[in-house]
């Protein structure tokens, strides 16, 4: 069994998880002040494209821009992610002249996006990029380009990828809302993609989705006896049965 940390060592911790979260909340904060023109003009292609979104990154930069091409995918910007190395051996093919890809790198020079980049404009798809340094290959690459730099990461040795990440998804979740809104994209429309949530159910389902008729309805005369009310009961699986006479409804036996 695990002992109690001691008070100095729990103390450390909760000083640490706080600067984590105080440095990922300002990189977040930062953002702000880089939305301009660019950011707009991002919109506007999102909102214009004939095409789909395509989302690609790997590394953590791959699991965020999963989650960026599921987040765009459920608010009314049809988009689905590839994997920038599979691009490389034959998925390349999924991308159309009518699409936008959405390219994320940090450093902006991952060699698998940077390597795909000139195929994708060959392709004719418009190239987005977000990554943190402006003068990068991928940004240069990019026909438009945001920046999501941050001045540290969460990491003590400022090296692995916390703060850079959270930017990046807060930036993108930022682009997909504002292509929700610009959309007209509403309640009912959101619920037609979630069918299995709870606004999906409470706004897409309807009585007679859920109801139960004919053969599948229990039912018994009047005349039954008790046992085979119980069966009726058991077979349907209702805990329940209509007890009828000549066909209309007399009662209901439940159990």
């Amino acid at each position: 069994m695990s002992q109690p940390l001691k008070s100095a060592s729990a103390a450390l911790i909760k000083d640490r998880i706080s600067r984590v979260l105080a440095v990922e909340a300002q990189a977040i904060l930062d953002l702000r002040a880089s939305v301009g023109d660019t950011a707009v003009a991002a919109v506007e292609l999102l909102l214009t494209m004939r095409g789909r979104l395509v989302v690609s990154g790997i590394g953590k930069s791959g699991h965020v821009a999963r989650k960026l091409a599921a987040t765009f995918a459920s608010t009314g910007t049809p988009a689905y992610f590839v994997h920038p190395a599979e691009a490389q051996h034959g998925d390349l093919g999924m991308i159309q002249p009518s699409d936008v890809v959405l390219a994320i790198s940090y450093s902006g020079e991952t060699e698998e996006l940077c390597s795909i980049a000139p195929h994708v404009k060959r392709i004719g798809a418009r190239l987005m990029a977000l990554t943190g340094r402006a003068d990068s290959t991928l940004a240069r690459l990019a026909d438009l380009h945001l920046s999501v730099a941050v001045r540290e990461e969460a990491c003590p040795h400022n090296l692995a990828p916390t703060a850079s990440t959270t930017a990046t998804l807060a930036m993108g979740d930022a682009l997909a809302i504002a292509t929700l809104e610009q959309r007209g994209f509403g309640p009912e429309d959101f619920a037609r993609s979630h069918p299995g949530g709870s606004l999906g159910r409470r706004l897409l389902l309807h009585v007679r989705d859920v109801m139960r008729t004919g053969a599948s309805l229990p039912c018994v005369d009047q005349s039954a006896t008790l046992g085979q009310a119980l069966l009726e009961m058991s077979q349907k699986r209702m805990g329940m049965t209509l007890v009828l006479s000549e066909g209309a409804l007399a009662g209901i036996f439940t159990d």
